[in-house]
Parts: C-alpha cells; structure tokens; sequence
C-alpha cells in the first residue's frame, strides 16, 4: 500500500465529522474523544493516512471488539487502508452515510469527477490497495505500534519515574475512569409508590380534593444518597511524586460530580500539620489546583507525622460528623516519625465512626512488603483495604476498593 499524502485540513471539522460517523455506527464516542483526536492529528503531525488512523485508533478505539466497526468506518470515510481487500472486493472510494433504522452503516460511491474526497476539507489522493497474497505490512502499523506503546509505558510507570509533562498526558487517561461511592440510606423520606411506610400527612393533604375522603393513601420510602468520601493525603518528601498524581486524580474524580457540595470530596493533606485542600479542588485547572494546593499546605515535602495530623482531624472534623459513615481514603507510606502507639489509637477512634477505611500505600506494591514494624503496622488492623496506587493501571484496584460496601 502506497502511502497517501494529506492536504492542509480543518483538524477540528475532521475529528467531529469523523466522530459522529463513529457515533452513528455505534461506537461510544463524544466530543471528548473527537477533541483528543484534533489535538493528537496536531502533536504528531500527521501528513498520511496511516498516521492520521494511527492517531484515530488511539483515541477513539477502547475496546477490541470495537476494531471492525472502526476499520469499516474509517475505510467508508477516508477511503483507505480499505479492511476488506482480502475479500477481492471492489475498492474504489466510498463515502459513508448516516445509517438507516436498522443501525447499520451504509457505504455508497462516491462520484467519480471528484475521487477521494473527504469530509470536513480532507482530501487525499486515490489509495492504491496491496495485493491480497502480498507478504509486505501496512504502512501504518509503526505508527499504531509507537502510538499504543507510548499510552502503555505511561499507564505502567510508577509515578515517581513520571515528569510534570508526561503526568499531565496521564490526566487526558484519568477522565475515563469514573468514581461509585457505596450509597447510604438517610433518616428522611421521599414520596414512594412501593414505598413501605405509610405517609399519613400527605395522605390526609390528598384527601382535602376529594371532599375529605381518603381514596389514596400515600407511601413513603428512606432517601438513598452517596456516602462522603474523605481523602487524607500525605505530601511528605518521600509520598509528594505520589500525592501530585493522587490529588490530580481526585480533581479529575470532582470535575465529574454532580455540582452539589454533598457529592464532592473532602481533601485534607498532612505531613507536620493538617491542611483542608478541599477549596483548591474547584480551581480551572489540575496546574492550578497543585499551585494552590501548594500555597495551602506550607509542610509539603516536610516531614510526617500521621499519628499527630489523624488526631487533629479527628478532634476538629471526623468526631463532629465529617467521618461518621464516610469512605475514608487515607494515601500514605506509612512512615511515621511520631509515636506509632498514637497511630493506632486514632486509628481505632477513627475505624469506630467511619463506614470504610482504604489505605493506598505505594511501598505494598512489592510481593516482599510486610507491614511488620512503624506506624502501618499500628494502622493496619484498622483498614478494609489496602492498594498501591503507584501508578495508573493499580487505580483501578483502588476505586474498586472505594466502591466496595
């Protein structure tokens, strides 16, 4: 397959033509995708079609089993690498459709006074299929290969080998994953029809349009709502590459709540004091938010001090209602400077009002750890989950741990 040189194009009407025929097949794509497809086309520079479906295959595929709707989709719009060649089909360009009531896409010839046209002012010069027997791979496969390496290196990395450039290329991974709190049931009530308890109020209020004759009698059940997440953080100089990728990972989490105070999280760091970062969570950007959370936490990269930082949190915030049934995500090496016995103590104090306590310890990541002496070895017998959260691909070990009952 010769390579196919591409025109000066519109990046951004391509990837969003590109997109809703993708939607339309089938595919889950929304503007997120279509936007990181306009700025991957940018950074790689992108002059053939084998590069410009490498940088489509990165960006809107996120699953295999999406391959064949995407090849066909992309052979229908651009014209090329066409997936169906070993079939000795007909190759010449085609256009795609918007499907017709069955969901099906529907592929029709282009005319041919104006041959490999594309949507959005991409154009291309007439692709030139390989032979069906020929031995010679596609022209993009380094393309795909160098693309989904990178993405893999990234996800498999600790985040201490991590720089700010390539941490802030994790955040574009980050918005994917989604956040489950266990829900709780509240003191209130909601109307309900299959509600259990009898609503005796709204039944005698519904009576008064009937001349006071009860004909309906109105139930009510408990409200179901989130548990409060509470994430204590330490930003010690041993767990800051750590504390920077966690935080971005929540602001990421809090950008994607509902815009309701009760559904967000509650951040505190500590290393020799306790700060409230929950304020730097609303700012524009994850740059932004470090720099204030920064600016907040005068002990960054100081020393650590869990037992201490625990009781002050118990004493001012977790005893007086902020803990009590709340998943509580406390992200430290355990490496405790203080007394380990106040550790413990403030852990059990803790453990007694919180519904769930998750500890993210990168040190557990090696099969060799065991938490036999300091201060997780107070702590331990207090937590429902330990997880490393190292790096990207063991945060899902982590929000399954948050999501647990």
């Amino acid at each position: 397959m010769t390579e196919v040189a591409l025109a000066e194009p519109d990046v951004a009407a391509m990837a969003t033509g590109f997109g809703i025929a993708l939607h339309d097949a089938g595919l889950p794509v929304g503007p997120d995708r279509c936007e990181r497809l306009a700025r991957a086309v940018t950074i790689m520079g992108a002059t053939t079609v084998a590069e410009l479906r490498a940088c489509a295959l990165a960006t809107m595929v996120s699953d295999p089993s999406q391959m064949p709707t995407f090849d066909r989709v992309f052979a229908a719009v651009f014209g090329g690498p066409d997936p169906l060649r070993h079939l000795n089909l007909p190759t010449a360009p085609r256009s795609y459709q918007r499907p017709e009531s069955d969901g099906a896409p529907q592929l029709q010839g282009r005319p041919e006074s104006d041959p490999g046209r594309l949507p959005s002012s991409l154009r291309v010069s007439d692709a030139v299929p390989a032979e069906a027997d020929s031995d010679e791979p596609l022209a993009e496969g380094p393309a795909v290969h160098r693309t989904a390496s990178a993405t893999e290196r990234l996800s498999g990395r600790d985040f201490t080998e991590l720089s700010p450039a390539e941490l802030r290329q994790l955040v574009r991974l980050m918005r994917e994953m989604t956040l489950a709190i266990p829900p709780r049931r509240t003191r209130r009530y909601r109307p309900a029809r299959d509600g259990k308890r009898p609503d005796l109020r709204r039944t005698l209020r519904l009576a008064r349009r009937t001349g006071g004759e009860a004909i309906r009698f109105a139930r009510r059940a408990p409200r179901i709502k989130p548990r409060r997440l509470v994430v204590l953080c330490d930003i010690s100089g041993s767990m800051e590459p750590y504390a920077r990728a966690l935080l971005m990972l929540l602001y990421v989490l809090n950008s994607g709540q509902p815009q309701n105070a009760q559904h967000r999280p509650e951040v505190f760091s500590f290393a020799t004091r306790l700060t409230r970062l929950t304020p730097a969570l609303a700012a524009a950007s994850p740059d932004t938010m470090l720099a204030k959370a920064g600016e907040a936490a005068p002990d960054w990269s100081g020393g650590t001090r869990i037992g201490a930082a625990l009781k002050e949190f118990n004493d001012h915030y977790g005893s007086r209602g902020m803990a009590r049934g709340a998943v509580v995500l406390i992200i430290s090496d355990g490496w405790e400077t203080g007394d380990p016995a106040l550790l413990g103590a403030q852990m059990a104090r803790l453990s007694r009002v919180a519904n769930r306590i998750v500890w993210a310890n990168p040190r557990t990541q090696s099969p060799r750890y065991r938490p036999e002496v300091g201060g997780m070895a107070a702590a331990w017998p207090y937590c429902d989950a330990v997880v490393s959260a190292h790096n990207l691909d063991s945060l899902d070990d982590l929000l399954s741990a948050l999501r647990t009952r």
